[in-house]
């Protein structure tokens, strides 16, 4: 069964197309990542899951189910654009949210989730006096507290530290053992990578990547080579480079169509020394940078 399934959704506000003829599925029990540019769509379409917006024309079945609110209260929303109750304490306002989604007695879930994200000694707090890691992880908290079947999250780790990062991605790989969907929206490839079941990207309201890591990179085929070279400066003399990206500690290269790697090694290794020359699919970073980015939109 999937979670969530769109057939030819189009949006548009004004003379702006923001989704154009979409369609994707969302297995249940999956984490499925949403990616793209901003202004991309990805909100939209959340929102339209969502049923914040609808759409213009297309079905969203949620569930199985076509504009039905029963569907909507099985969905735990984290917005991008933040809003709790800032004069209220953490305690009071996670279960000022429960119980509109009909938790009567929701304090052992709220104790377990605050003792869970590192938040119990907040717990009397006003929500003003927090930081912003703390308030993103109430606000999440806020989001998954009814136990929801399909947890829809629009930029978690947007503004986080790393050990706060750790600490949400850690709670939402749970959510999907205990058996929840969950949908994300991220600008970070490497949360993307490691985390997502499937990938969706969304470009310029249309979608021009939808499955695995796995099955995205062998699209692209294995053009791409890792390198760490005592002076990466002669990488701009060689042949059959298409784009360089350095890294500072490392250099990646994307090979132009028929170049061969084992001759491209032989050329840098006569020129300077080699520490590292590794043959690589392309990461999901240089995908969306090949789609979205500058060369992209000049061609």
């Amino acid at each position: 069964m999937n979670a969530v399934e769109m057939a030819g959704v189009t949006k548009t506000f004004g003379s702006v197309t923001a989704v154009d003829e979409l369609s994707l599925s969302v297995p249940a029990g999956s984490v499925y990542g949403f990616i793209g540019p901003n202004g991309s769509g990805k909100t939209t379409t959340i929102r339209m899951i969502m049923r914040i917006f609808y759409p213009d024309r297309g079905d969203i079945r949620v569930f199985g189910e076509e504009h039905s609110q029963a569907a909507t209260d099985r969905i735990g929303y984290l917005p991008e654009e933040r809003g709790l109750y800032k004069k209220m304490n953490v305690q009071d306002v996670l279960t000022f949210y429960a119980r509109l989604k009909g938790c009567n007695n929701p304090k052992p879930e709220i104790d377990a989730w605050l003792s869970r994200l590192g938040l119990s000694d907040w717990a009397d707090k006003r929500v003003e006096t927090l930081s912003k890691g703390m308030s993103q992880k109430v606000q999440f908290i806020a989001a998954v507290i009814s136990r929801p079947e399909l947890v829809i999250l629009d930029e978690p780790f947007s503004g986080l530290d790393p050990v706060n990062l750790e600490v949400l991605r850690d709670a939402i790989v749970g959510l999907k053992r205990e058996g929840s969907t969950v949908i994300f929206s991220t600008h970070d490839m490497s949360a993307a990578e490691k985390m997502c079941d499937q990938i969706f990207m969304i470009y310029k309201g249309r979608k021009v990547l939808d499955g695995t890591l796995d099955s995205i990179q062998d699209k692209y085929g294995s053009d791409t080579i890792r390198l760490r070279l005592d002076d990466a400066a002669i990488l701009s003399l060689l042949k059959g480079i298409e784009r360089v990206a350095d890294f500072g500690k490392y250099q990646e290269v994307r090979l132009t169509n028929g170049t061969d790697p084992q001759q491209l090694l032989t050329q840098i290794a006569g020129r300077t020394r080699v520490s590292l020359f590794e043959v690589a699919r392309p990461s999901l970073h240089d995908i969306f940078v090949r789609i979205a980015g500058p060369e992209a939109q000049a061609s």
